[in-house]
C-alpha cells in the first residue's frame, strides 16, 4: 500500500490499510488512521493527526507551518477527523501559540481543490468548501456550512452552522447560522431553507427560523432589539436557539 518512491519517516505512525502514493512525504510527528488514502506528491508534516477513511488527493500540503510572522517553530498541531475528502492542492496549517495551538477539521467534510485553511481554524463536520475557498487565521466554521468557490473569510470571523455562501463571497463579519449570503462585501439573502429541508428540519422549525431572520434583517429593529425578539422566540422554538446564541456573543459584528 506504500509506493516505493514515498518517503516516510520511521517515527510516523500509519494504521492498517493506509495507502501512500508516489513521491509523497510523511514527517516524524504524523499519525494517520486506518484506511486513509494519500495520493501522490502529498506532503504531510508537523504535529499532524489524521483520522480514518480520509482521501487526500495529489499535491496537498498538510500540517505546514502557519503563515504567521510570530510563529517560532512551536510544536503546535493539526487534527483532521474521519471520512473527509480533500481534493488537489489544498493547504492546511498547524496552529499557533497565540490561540489554542491546534487547527481542527472535523469529519465528513467535502473540501475541493485549492482550499486553504489557515492556522487555528476550527472547522466542524459535514461542511462543503468549493474550489479556492480560503479561511484566514482563527476562523470558526460550524457544521453543515457551505462555502462557494472563491469565498474568502477574514481572520477571527465565525461562520454559523447550516449557512451558505455564494460564489466569490467575502466575509468580513460573523455569519449567523442558517443564513445565505453573497457578494463583496457579503449581503444576506434569506435562510438556507433547502439545506434545512434535506437535513430533516420540520416546516414549523423552518418557519420559526424565517421569522427570526426577518426580525434581524427585515423588521427595521436595532441589533439589540432584534436580539431580544429572537431570544424570546428561542424559548418557544429549539431550532431558533443556535441563531439566538450566535448573535448574542458575536464580537466582530454580524453580516447585516
Amino acid at each position: 500500500m506504500i509506493h516505493s518512491t514515498a518517503i516516510i519517516h520511521p517515527d510516523a505512525k500509519l494504521a492498517d490499510g493506509v495507502s501512500v502514493g508516489a513521491y509523497s512525504i510523511i514527517g516524524p510527528h504524523v499519525e494517520v488512521g486506518a484506511d486513509t488514502r494519500i495520493g501522490p506528491h502529498v506532503v504531510i508534516e508537523g504535529h499532524t493527526r489524521i483520522g480514518r477513511e480520509n482521501e487526500i488527493f495529489q499535491f496537498c500540503s498538510i500540517g505546514g507551518s502557519p503563515q504567521d510572522k510570530k510563529y517560532d517553530d512551536e510544536p503546535t498541531r493539526l487534527e483532521i477527523g474521519d471520512r473527509n475528502t480533500i481534493r488537489e492542492y489544498c493547504s492546511f496549517n498547524v496552529g499557533t501559540s497565540q490561540d489554542v495551538g491546534v487547527t481542527r477539521i472535523g469529519s465528513d467534510n467535502w473540501i475541493m481543490a485549492y482550499v486553504h485553511v489557515a492556522h487555528d481554524c476550527q472547522v466542524g463536520d459535514h461542511t462543503i468548501f468549493a474550489n479556492n475557498a480560503t479561511l484566514a487565521g482563527h476562523v470558526h466554521v460550524g457544521d453543515w456550512a457551505i462555502l462557494g468557490g472563491f469565498t474568502g473569510v477574514h481572520q477571527f470571523v465565525r461562520v454559523g452552522a447550516h449557512s451558505f455562501c455564494g460564489v466569490s463571497t467575502v466575509l468580513l463579519q460573523d455569519l449567523p447560522p442558517y443564513v445565505t449570503v453573497s457578494g463583496n462585501p457579503s449581503r444576506p439573502h434569506g435562510i438556507n431553507s433547502e439545506g434545512l429541508k434535506r437535513r430533516g428540519y420540520s416546516s414549523e422549525s423552518i418557519m420559526a427560523i424565517k421569522r427570526a431572520y426577518r426580525a434581524l434583517y427585515r423588521s427595521g429593529l436595532s441589533l439589540e432589539e432584534a436580539r431580544k425578539v429572537i431570544a424570546e422566540a428561542a424559548v418557544e422554538h429549539e431550532a431558533v436557539k443556535p441563531f439566538s446564541d450566535f448573535i448574542a456573543v458575536s464580537s466582530r459584528g454580524i453580516v447585516r
